[in-house]
């Protein structure tokens, strides 16, 4: 009885986390995201940026999307980043905050996210291709210790809650 309290409890939160976390941001002006997109991706990518490795995302818009935080918008580069609402990507990447969020600290594989259709990439394979790989190369050494126990400790929170739910994917 217990451990079904416990297991209906890991899986409610599951379900109402994202669904919180949505209304703070939806308050948030979508100015004021793309700032903060824009300067976290100048700082997490500086070194390829300096490296020209970035050539590849001239002109083109990748839209990324997270349905269960009702956030959506597209990223491009050309000597400075650039975030704007979602209109003309070439490539399309769709998941959910809890999935991002474990790719993000490293604790999920993203090509493994996308055979289980959890990642859905649409679009232009090729460029989806290298924005997967330039993603995976990003140094987390470079946020603030804060910042990285943060993600840390959200993430094997994260993973807690769904092995003691019984989730073997994310709920929405």
């Amino acid at each position: 009885m217990r451990g079904e309290l416990l297991s209906q409890m890991a899986k409610d939160l599951l379900n109402m986390a994202p669904k919180i976390a949505s209304k703070p941001l939806g308050i948030v002006p979508f100015v004021v995201k793309a700032k903060v997109l824009q300067q976290l991706l100048q700082h997490l990518l500086a070194e390829q940026i300096n490296d020209g490795e970035l050539d590849f995302l001239v002109e083109n818009w990748v839209a990324v999307e997270v349905p269960d935080l009702q956030l959506s918008f597209e990223v491009s580069f050309n000597e400075h980043f650039t975030v704007r609402p979602v209109t003309s990507p070439k490539v399309t990447f769709s998941a959910n905050s809890s999935d991002l969020l474990l790719v993000v600290a490293g604790k999920e594989d993203p090509d493994t996210l996308f055979f289980q259709r959890r990642l859905c990439i649409e679009g232009d394979t090729e460029l989806g291709l290298e924005v997967k790989n330039l993603l995976l190369a990003i140094d987390l050494q470079r946020l603030p210790v804060a910042v990285r126990t943060l993600l840390d400790k959200l993430a094997k929170s994260l993973l807690w809650l769904q092995t003691t739910s019984g989730a073997d994917v994310q709920l929405s």
